[in-house]
């Protein structure tokens, strides 16, 4: 079964839909709908789901807009608009689909076959990804392995000075003062790392205890090999020094 979100600032809009979706109701079910796109980038951010149809000319935020500021973008999207001259666009932002407000049942049957093209492509790069992530476990120890917008990344553990958090994404600080934007939070990429190298020394920040150069007890912080100073949460220094 298909889990749809429908995100309109009409509420007649976001019905209409859905009566038309009940047609196919025993392949799709719109699980969320929302006139506030704010809030639906807040829903989407944590829940999964399989599609979005999504209206483009919204007053707080247009469809495109909405696009920029998802964090995850793992299902198909599909643009849904009165006017016909954003077609290009919508396929410039991986929309899948593009359809016309009022939305034909046909064309909706077609959208639908589509997002199930996409979800079994999307089982396929994920069975892939399932595979050189394990394979990775058996390096932890020399590789930091990201799965972020759609794509993997190995870094060597060596190369990384230090993490650092902003908000739902994460810099990455590598040698030869490089910088590396993943879209995910700290958390998740402190489970990734081996507690022997690296540590959570605040609560915004990772460091690579092998790139320490120096620790300043009273200011309560840390210098790094590039200089940069780290600070150390009080609550974490007890533990922090325990690694010594």
């Amino acid at each position: 079964m298909i889990k749809a979100v429908i995100v309109d600032d009409e509420p007649k809009a976001i019905q209409s839909l859905t009566w038309e979706l009940e047609n196919f109701k025993d392949e799709i079910k719109v699980v969320k709908s929302f006139t506030s796109p704010e809030l639906a980038l807040d829903y989407l951010d944590e829940s999964p789901t399989d599609c979005l149809f999504l209206d483009i000319n919204m007053p707080s935020m247009d469809g495109f807009q909405f696009l920029d500021k998802l964090v995850h973008k793992d299902f198909a999207i599909i643009i849904t608009t009165a006017y016909n001259e954003y077609a290009l666009k919508a396929l410039k932002n991986e929309a899948i689909d593009y359809l016309l407000k009022p939305i034909d049942s046909d064309d909706l049957k077609d959208t639908i076959k589509k997002v199930k093209k996409h979800m079994t492509s999307a089982l396929s790069l994920s069975r892939v990804e399932e595979v050189l992530l394990n394979f990775n476990t058996k390096l932890k120890h020399q590789k930091l392995t990201l799965n972020t917008d759609g794509k993997l990344i190995f870094l060597d553990i060596d190369d990384v000075l230090y993490i650092e958090s902003d908000g739902n994404y994460s810099t990455i600080h590598l040698n030869n003062h490089q910088k590396m934007v993943v879209t995910k939070k700290l958390k998740d990429i402190n489970a990734l790392l081996p507690e022997s190298v690296f540590f959570r020394i605040h609560n915004s920040y990772i460091i690579n205890l092998n790139k320490i150069k120096e620790f300043v007890k009273n200011d309560g912080y840390v210098v790094m090999t590039s200089n940069d100073k780290i600070p150390v949460a009080r609550k974490r220094k007890s533990d922090f020094l325990n690694k010594f």
